[in-house]
């Protein structure tokens, strides 16, 4: 029997959407990733040349740094919303929609980058992992840390004490938590976008900012302060996470592998970031800034008093700080 062309056509589209449908059911998994900074930064080094990387040719990372995508404070909502699959967010961010996270953004709390991979390698972190599943439906895959929190001003003023800062307009990220560390280490915190505070600083809207060392030099803050006072009140890090859903869907092998990057990746980051601190007091006072100690008993003293004293507080787990502290 002649193939007619009429059938010839026919069979030809149902080969193509054949072929079109198992392209489609092996194609890779899209990731948007957003973040605040930049992409130079070892954390989003560490996301691209090793997550990306280890997690294979089965997803399409696409990393969009420096709030490109989405504005500071609103990736949450977005991944929620699944506008966004996963991000980078501090503990404050959490802490919006479950307050239980506050804790582990408080001045004083996690106490350096040891301390932080023993938090989330413990019962302690599975709890956290629990709440942000069940209550925001994102998955955490792993802690980043970024470095110490320092207060970095402008001007002579000499800040030895929480009453030194006494209205000293810091920048610090808009959100209770944030703004409240801000007053917990004596300060008058205003709230402002992180890629908008190198112009803040210079244009005197703010007298200060708190940020890891190496934050400081990517974003040139030293151009336009003159001194840095290692307080040390907050150990920056942030919590890579993904959506619920898209993490659901997976093995449970791909969820660990998924897991086991993005800790292979932050092992990395967070050495460089320890490496660079251990060499930046030297580079800012090569630049011209004054770089010292204060009383960093006083700072810790005041702020605890004023955790305790705050609403805040109310929502942290019960025994959580004692846990947290045994660790």
């Amino acid at each position: 029997m002649l193939l007619t062309k009429r059938k010839f056509l026919a069979g030809s589209a149902a080969a193509l959407a054949l072929c079109a449908s198992q392209r489609s059911a092996f194609a890779a998994t899209r990731l948007r990733f957003a973040d605040v900074t930049t992409a130079d930064a070892p954390r989003s080094l560490a996301l691209v040349n090793i997550f990306a990387k280890e997690i294979g040719a089965d997803y399409d990372f696409q990393p969009y740094f420096n709030s490109t995508l989405f504005k500071q404070g609103t990736e949450l909502v977005a991944v929620q919303r699944g506008n966004l699959e996963m991000a980078m967010l501090p503990p404050s961010d959490f802490a919006k929609q479950a307050p239980e996270f506050d804790i582990l953004g408080a001045a004083y709390v996690v106490r350096d980058a040891a301390h932080l991979s023993a938090i989330f390698e413990s019962d302690v972190g599975e709890e956290f992992r629990r709440i942000a599943r069940e209550k925001l439906r994102v998955e955490i895959l792993a802690p980043a840390y970024y470095g110490a929190r320092h207060v970095n001003l402008k001007g002579d003023r000499k800040i030895m004490r929480p009453e030194d800062l006494a209205g000293v307009k810091l920048r610090m990220p808009g959100g209770e938590s944030w703004q409240f560390l801000g007053q917990a280490i004596g300060a008058n915190p205003i709230a402002m976008d992180y890629a908008e505070t190198y112009t803040g600083l210079q244009t005197g809207a703010i007298d200060a900012q708190d940020n890891p060392l190496p934050n400081n030099k990517l974003m040139k803050f030293h151009e336009v302060t003159d001194q840095i006072v290692l307080t040390g009140h907050n150990i920056g890090f942030g919590l890579l996470l993904v959506g619920s859903e898209i993490f659901e869907g997976l093995s449970p092998e791909a969820q660990q592998g998924m897991r086991d990057a993005a800790k292979k990746g932050f092992a990395w980051s967070a050495e460089e970031y320890l490496k660079q601190e251990a060499e930046l007091v030297a580079f800012f006072k090569e630049e011209g800034l004054e770089v010292y100690e204060p009383d960093v008993a006083a700072f810790r003293a005041y702020a605890q008093e004023q955790y305790l004293k705050s609403p805040l507080s109310a929502a942290w787990p019960d025994g959580m700080l004692e846990r947290i502290n045994a660790l």
